[in-house]
């Protein structure tokens, strides 16, 4: 029986078009080359994981890419925004037969293979799982079922989401694991071990 999957969301690497708000400040190759190492950083942090691992691109699938054919399952998000995206993804793999998803960005190097578990574990007596992030968003979201109010009349990429969240979920079990840092600006950059790693090693991002 099928019991534990991972989402991984990401976007299609491409110059100009991924980590926008950071690039405003290093320019767009840095940017890609943050964001490449971020993907590189959550497959090595997932792919030993023993759940099933589903990768979500969002504007195409790709093999033979750094995401290993044999570990991750790869699929396209569809929807008009993300949390329709998000909700569409959830969708197929409860209608697939499994008990507990998990949905996770590729926006941290602070996350590890613990913080997964975790919230697999957390699960077992709870409704819904969430990893807060700084920013006031969420990095992780865990749920046995859809539950439709999470994934609409939200101000995605502003720092109402968990709080909206959090409201629409008055009524269900809710657990929260540990609050970390999604890089989405220079200023959520120079907060990351990634940062502080680079800048020990070369003084460079």
């Amino acid at each position: 029986m099928k019991t534990n999957a991972l989402i991984i969301f990401t976007r299609n690497p491409q110059l100009g078009k991924v980590k926008t708000r950071l690039a405003k400040t290093i320019g767009d190759e840095k940017a890609l080359k943050v964001y490449t190492d971020l993907l590189a950083h959550t497959m090595n942090v997932t792919k030993r994981l023993t759940c099933d691992k589903f990768v979500f691109y969002d504007e195409r699938i790709v093999n033979n890419d750094g995401w290993a054919d044999n570990l991750f399952f790869k699929r396209k998000q569809s929807g008009v925004d993300l949390g329709a995206r998000m909700q569409h993804a959830f969708e197929q793999l409860f209608e697939v037969g499994y008990q507990k998803c998990i949905i996770i960005g590729s926006d941290l190097f602070d996350l590890t293979a613990h913080h997964v578990q975790e919230a697999f574990q957390k699960l077992d007596n709870a409704d819904v799982v969430l990893g807060p992030a700084e920013d006031g968003g969420y990095y992780l979201l865990g749920l046995k079922k859809v539950i439709p109010s999470v994934f609409i009349n939200k101000h995605w990429g502003t720092s109402s989401v968990l709080t909206e969240t959090q409201r629409d979920l008055e009524n269900h079990q809710v657990e929260c694991i540990e609050t970390l840092n999604d890089i989405d600006t220079f200023e959520d950059l120079e907060k990351s071990k990634y940062y502080q790693k680079r800048q020990q090693l070369n003084g460079k991002v």
